[in-house]
């Protein structure tokens, strides 16, 4: 089994209350590709410029991730900056550089072309159409992400490609803007009829909703403590979320989605407890698996109680 990801590789400098990090390596298909690599063989198909420091290469292949169809350009690498508030719920960009990041036109490589699942991570949704046209696998997971620039820009095209896509990926406010609903269990249930077979709405703090034809399943986020960066939480879920369900035969089965929110519930906390990719990158398959289960002591409850 293998993972093809398509999205962005970046330098990102982030600012938070914990201090403040510059040049650190980010993107959305970084964060997915070194979660999902914990499960599965990654492809990553992207592009960087000729500044991006080669100690990034050489992480991101100690990972474990293919690069073959990583993209070096002329021009300066996709860079942006962002300062978190006091309590880590807001956040604030304070510069976006696409730079080769602008004129970037997947090619997947033959190799990668017969993956059985594809994530199309935050990029336009001309280039998500484009990239599913090259996959020649038909039995096949497709997930995608989206964010609301592309819901408010590009949504005829947007819409085009969600009518190939098995499960949407989205946080809460952009679900709601792509629904035109302001109650997440409403917009849930739209959604589901936009083309994907799940939707898992993704709430930071609060955790996360995966909805499927006739059932929703929610669970909190895992509790930690030691919260450094929430940078790429939401992206090293979706890795773990999609890097479970590429090993699993019947990946359509509640038992098989819901373990799958649980495990990307369970890597995302590991990525807010430190800068980057650093404490995912660090985090053992053990160690996940050991979180896992306190997380389920922790989210047990008793239907039995008197009425």
């Amino acid at each position: 089994m293998a993972i093809l990801v398509v999205g962005s590789v970046a330098l990102d400098t982030v600012e938070t209350p914990r201090g403040k990090r510059e040049d650190l390596l980010g993107g959305s298909a970084t964060y997915f590709a070194v979660a999902a690599s914990k499960f599965t063989q990654v492809n990553i198909v992207g592009v960087v410029g000729q500044d991006f420091p080669n100690e990034h290469i050489e992480f991101l292949r100690g990972c474990g991730v293919d690069l073959s169809g990583l993209e070096y350009a002329p021009g300066e690498t996709f860079r942006w900056s962002g300062r978190y508030s006091a309590d880590m719920n807001h956040r604030e960009t304070l510069k976006t550089c696409l730079n080769v990041f602008a004129g970037f036109e997947p090619t997947i490589p033959e190799g990668y072309r017969e993956s059985r699942t594809v994530f199309l991570a935050n990029i336009d949704p001309d280039l998500q159409s484009r990239v599913l046209a090259q996959i020649h696998r038909e039995e096949r997971i497709v997930g995608l992400d989206t964010m609301n620039f592309w819901i408010q820009r590009k949504r005829q095209a947007l819409a085009k490609a969600l009518l190939e896509v098995d499960i949407l990926t989205v946080n809460e406010e952009e679900l709601k803007l792509l629904c035109g609903e302001q109650n997440v269990w409403a917009a849930g249930r739209v959604a589901l009829g936009l083309g994907p077979d799940a939707v898992v709405c993704k709430r930071g703090e609060y955790g996360s909703v995966l909805f499927t034809n006739g059932s929703a399943f929610a669970l909190p986020a895992f509790g930690t403590r030691d919260v450094v960066d929430p940078t790429g939480a939401g992206d090293s879920f979706a890795g773990a979320f999609f890097g479970y369900l590429d090993g699993q035969d019947d990946w359509q089965s509640d038992e098989a989605l819901t373990n799958a929110q649980v495990l990307g519930t369970v890597v995302a906390s590991f990525t807010v407890e430190g800068f980057g990719v650093d404490a995912l990158a660090n985090a053992s398959k053990d160690a996940i698996l050991a979180r896992r289960l306190e997380f389920g002591r922790l989210c047990r409850f008793r239907f039995d109680f008197p009425a």
